[in-house]
């Protein structure tokens, strides 16, 4: 069987899975909305008013900071404008949100749509240090979330055990990825190494490895190149937190009786955070978010009703965003199985020798 049969196999395999999470998040969904109630979750939206405008503003300035810092994390002599790296990063995340398993689809899809600026080696490597980058601040962010909640609040078991798991989880990741930053271990190809010196993965490492150490090479070649452009990306990431934070705020003051503070705020976004790392191949994380951030908003005080509520102003944002991603497409002449296809043709174009992945499109 060819290489491109195989993809296909494999994409064949993975739909049916696909499927079945975005049904049982769409059947959790209603589940969640039903027990909250649907009139009490359309009188929270209706409180709204105007005020949706400004919450549409604020998630806007969102994809603008991650495209910003996307922008920052390619290298000389290749630059892709940020009108360019905003329209691609909007119709990546459009795709991942719409398409089940979506999480292999969108950062794939980023870079196929720049390779007529920059060659696709450049494009999916500076999406990876940006995610390296996103990653670090998700974790700290978190970190911060799970300890502020578990000091400040009486909190049921389980919560409790979720909160204490998530604080050693990503006190484990940030320690391994110091180290790992300080020495440059190779985890990628190093991993295959170790597996292939067993008798596993032997034919993946020979055709895998001189690629997953020129990626490698890439990102750590950044850490040590461009050391001054650290400061403006961390600060670009943590903008696109505080963006989250105050849009929770925003949006629990126009839905609920209850006056919100900048501490439920941070505590709604961190586990917002928490919902869409875990939970990204579900789309729109439906059904798991209103779980979440319901439960947590009975912790604090504003009732079930109020956090589910939240979840679906959340989906209406992204619903919005999604819409336009969708215009972005159709104005290129593309469709999301085209595009779909087009990150497949990325995805395998990585596997190809390296004077193909040079050369762009």
């Amino acid at each position: 069987m060819g290489q491109n049969e195989k993809e296909r196999s494999t994409s064949r395999r993975l739909a049916p899975a696909g499927l079945l999470f975005a049904l049982a998040g769409l059947l959790l969904f209603a589940y969640f909305v039903w027990r909250a109630g649907p009139w009490e979750i359309w009188a929270n939206i209706s409180k709204m008013g105007a005020g949706f405008l400004l919450i549409l503003l604020i998630s806007g300035f969102r994809f603008v900071v991650r495209a910003r810092a996307w922008t920052l994390c390619f290298e000389a002599p290749h630059r892709v404008r940020f009108v360019e790296a905003f329209k691609a990063y909007l119709i990546g995340d459009t795709v991942g949100n719409i398409v089940p398993l979506g999480v292999v689809v969108s950062e794939p899809t980023k870079a196929a749509l720049v390779r007529d600026r920059v060659p696709l080696v450049a494009a999916l490597s500076a999406i990876a240090v940006e995610n390296l980058f996103y990653m670090l601040s998700v974790a700290l962010f978190i970190f911060c979330g799970a300890g502020v909640l578990l000091l400040s609040f009486p909190l049921p078991r389980a919560l409790r055990w979720s909160s204490e798991g998530v604080l050693a989880g990503v006190f484990i990741f940030l320690s391994v990825a110091f180290v790992a930053a300080r020495r440059q271990w190779r985890f990628l190809s190093g991993t295959l190494e170790a597996l292939a010196a067993r008798g596993v993965g032997r034919r993946l490492l020979a055709s895998k490895r001189d690629k997953l150490v020129a990626l490698e090479e890439r990102i750590y070649g950044f850490y040590a190149r461009n050391r001054s452009r650290f400061i403006p990306i961390l600060l670009l990431e943590a903008s696109f937190h505080l963006l989250g934070v105050f849009e929770a705020y925003l949006t629990i003051y126009l839905i609920s009786d209850a006056p919100p503070t900048l501490l439920a705020a941070f505590l709604f976004e961190s586990v917002n955070r928490v919902i869409t790392m875990v939970f990204k191949f579900v789309p729109l994380r439906a059904g798991v978010d209103e779980l979440g951030t319901g439960q947590l908003a009975r912790v604090l005080a504003f009732g079930f009703t109020a956090g589910v509520t939240l979840a679906v102003v959340r989906k209406a944002r992204m619903l919005f965003w999604m819409a336009l991603g969708v215009a972005l497409l159709v104005g290129r002449g593309l469709s999301l199985r085209a595009v779909a296809a087009e990150a497949d043709r990325a995805r395998r174009a990585v596997n190809e020798p390296k004077d193909s992945l040079e050369s762009g499109v």
